[in-house]
């Protein structure tokens, strides 16, 4: 039975450290993430999509955490076909993912961003999770090609956010395709009711990790705001439909991420409190301050050698498939 690791998306949201979860004399940055790191064993970077992540951070991260926990890390959007704000781009260079050029230097600095966790044994994933215009096709398996050339390496994991990825006929091709690569599939729960919601299966396409990322059961996923699309509070018979799945997964990998993507207010943190004590079922109960929901202990993995970001002169061509 592999280890299950369960966390959160975010340890610096502004709802949730506004929400009191966050005790007096531990609402500074170094307070939050040794609070956090108490509590739970893994925890998502979302920031570093937003913008480039800095060395000089990751290493105060690994710093400040114990032993064995980790931290996935999402790629940065210009990386992913999102849209990328001109304000974050390094030294003025064009958010432009046509411009190889450009690709090369922004994946150069996301490696040398995060390779402090590497080299600390605090990396648990890097994420990749692609916008819903990202379809199944040649173009994508060029994408995802080149995603894999450039992190050789690294743990990596790939959330679709188009359903036809997963549908019955096509799931086996998703699941060979990222196997191909070494990349774990995501598994996501979201609701049921819209054309664009990703079915919640459950494949296993690396023998290294599964994760599994809960976004909330809100209709107005593809139409509020960030606070409309997340505001969700899961009830325990909710997480337990999830309890055989995890489960499940665990018997396929070493490891399972399992992380609350529900950031509103102290929702994430109190689904991810009731998934761990789900998880342990009637297990002895953890010392105070531990954290709980791994089901055998395992070691960080190591770093080995630092990947080279691959310079290719097709990055204009599979960087715009994703545009």
């Amino acid at each position: 039975m592999g280890e299950i690791l369960v966390g959160t998306c975010s340890w610096t949201d502004r709802a949730l450290v506004g929400s009191g979860w966050y005790p007096p004399g531990r609402r500074d940055a170094e307070g939050r993430l040794r609070h956090y790191a108490e509590r739970f064993p893994v925890v998502e970077v979302d920031a570093s999509y937003y913008a480039l992540p800095s060395e000089r951070n990751s290493r105060l991260w690994a710093g400040r955490t114990p032993d064995g926990f980790v931290f996935d890390v999402k790629a940065f959007s210009l990386l992913t076909g999102h849209p990328t704000r001109q304000a974050v781009m390094p030294d003025g260079l064009p958010a432009d993912p046509r411009d190889p050029a450009v690709l090369d230097e922004v994946w150069a600095r996301f490696t040398a961003g995060i390779e402090p966790l590497r080299q600390a044994g605090r990396l648990g994933s890097v994420l990749f999770q692609f916008p819903p215009r990202f379809r199944p096709g040649p173009r994508a398996d060029e994408f995802l090609r080149e995603c894999a050339e450039r992190t050789r390496g690294w743990p990596l994991a790939v959330e679709f956010r188009h359903p036809s990825w997963w549908e019955p006929g096509r799931d086996e091709a998703t699941s060979a395709l990222l196997a191909r690569y070494g990349m774990a599939a995501v598994a996501v729960d979201m609701t049921q009711t819209l054309p664009s919601s990703v079915p919640p299966v459950t494949p296993v396409t690396s023998p290294r990790l599964s994760v599994v990322r809960f976004h909330g059961r809100s209709t107005a996923w593809g139409a509020g705001s960030k606070e409309d699309r997340f505001r969700h509070a899961y009830g325990e018979d909710e997480l337990a439909e999830w309890l055989p799945r995890v489960r499940g997964l665990a018997e396929r990998t070493e490891r399972v991420h399992v992380l609350f993507n529900n950031c509103c207010g102290d929702a994430a943190v109190r689904a991810a409190e009731t998934m761990t004590r789900l998880l342990d079922g009637d297990r002895p109960t953890a010392a105070p301050g531990l954290p709980r929901a791994r089901s055998a202990p395992a070691s960080p993995p190591s770093p080995g050698p630092p990947p080279t970001p691959a310079r290719s002169s097709s990055s204009s061509r599979s960087r715009g498939a994703a545009g």
